[in-house]
């Protein structure tokens, strides 16, 4: 990896399985910043559409953010796209307690030559400007209004970052690339599933090049990545069961846009709840610990009618009583 921009071409039909002749800019091994590169999971299934623009994020310094439900796996999508090109990737989370100083650096006093001084320690986006590292700011739709007008210069097309205390311009990095996450559009928390989500500034929306959309793969995708993720469900009859896992899912998904249930089945629970059923041995108890138990109590009744019609069996009533004391 050069101090410069990437410098090879990567086949995106050879590295991501899609069909099409695109060559991408990727970096070559080899740099101060290989530790930043996530690892490759070879397991991973990736959504064309959503790849695709991530690419051209990559490839022609676009703004991206992923929108999408929860547990659909956006960052991990963005990761796993760095990986592939060996780019340096590095995720924030705008959580309530992150604030402008945190992004953009504050004075720290430290001992120099047994003298105390004060020096400016630079944050996150200036650490970042510097370098050929794509920055992923998740939880997007989660942060502070300070915080966003100060990420706002960034989305402008030249994207310098001024830092005002040190009264210098910041011209991005050739390999310097920006992304975020989001489960929602900035509209606020319409459906009351994301608390804590903030309805974002439309100019600053409107500055991100690319939106694309990451929601809930079909049934036999979903089922593929769950086997992957459990090796031992990877024969036939795990197949079934993987299958049955991903019907509840589904019957829950369609039964929070009813308005039946308050919570939902992702597929990191999916996942979760197969994990479980290898350690315990046992898929029912597996699913009254891995989501059952999240459910409001006057719900649970309709989880565990879900449970039924796709298991042919019933949770047991006590059990259900337990876990709704």
């Amino acid at each position: 990896m050069t101090d410069g921009g990437p410098d090879i071409r990567i086949s995106v039909r050879e590295a991501f399985g899609i069909d099409s002749n695109l060559l991408v800019p990727a970096f070559a091994e080899g740099s101060e910043y290989d530790e930043h590169v996530p690892e490759v999971d070879d397991a991973y299934r990736f959504n064309p559409d959503v790849t695709l623009a991530l690419l051209a994020g990559f490839a022609h310094d676009r703004r991206v953010l992923v929108q999408g439900a929860h547990g659909t796996g956006k960052s991990t999508h963005v990761e796993q796209v760095a990986a592939r090109l060996n780019w340096p990737c590095v995720r924030v989370n705008l959580d309530g307690h992150v604030g402008r100083l945190d992004l953009v650096g504050k004075d720290v006093v430290t001992v120099r030559e047994g003298r105390q001084v004060t020096e400016f320690r630079e944050g996150i986006l200036p650490w970042a400007v510097r370098r050929p590292v794509a920055l992923v700011l998740d939880e997007y739709d989660a942060g502070r209004p300070d915080v966003m007008f100060v990420i706002q210069r960034l989305l402008e097309r030249d994207g310098r970052f001024t830092l005002m205390d040190q009264n210098e311009v910041l011209r991005p990095h050739p390999g310097f690339r920006l992304f975020a996450t989001a489960n929602t559009v900035g509209l606020g928390n319409l459906n009351g599933l994301y608390h804590g989500v903030q309805r974002l500034n439309h100019a600053q929306i409107d500055r991100w090049n690319i939106v694309a959309a990451l929601n809930y793969l079909p049934a036999a995708e979903e089922v593929a990545i769950v086997r992957a993720r459990v090796p031992r469900l990877a024969d036939e009859r795990g197949r079934r069961l993987v299958a049955s896992m991903v019907a509840v899912a589904g019957l829950t998904r369609a039964g929070f846009r009813a308005g039946d249930l308050s919570a939902l089945m992702s597929p990191r629970t999916v996942i979760t709840w197969a994990e479980n059923t290898e350690i315990f041995g046992d898929v029912a108890l597996a699913f009254r610990l891995s989501f059952l138990n999240k459910c409001d109590e006057a719900e649970r009744p309709l989880v565990a009618e879900y449970f039924q019609r796709c298991f042919d069996g019933e949770l047991e009533e006590s059990a259900l009583l337990a876990a709704s004391a």
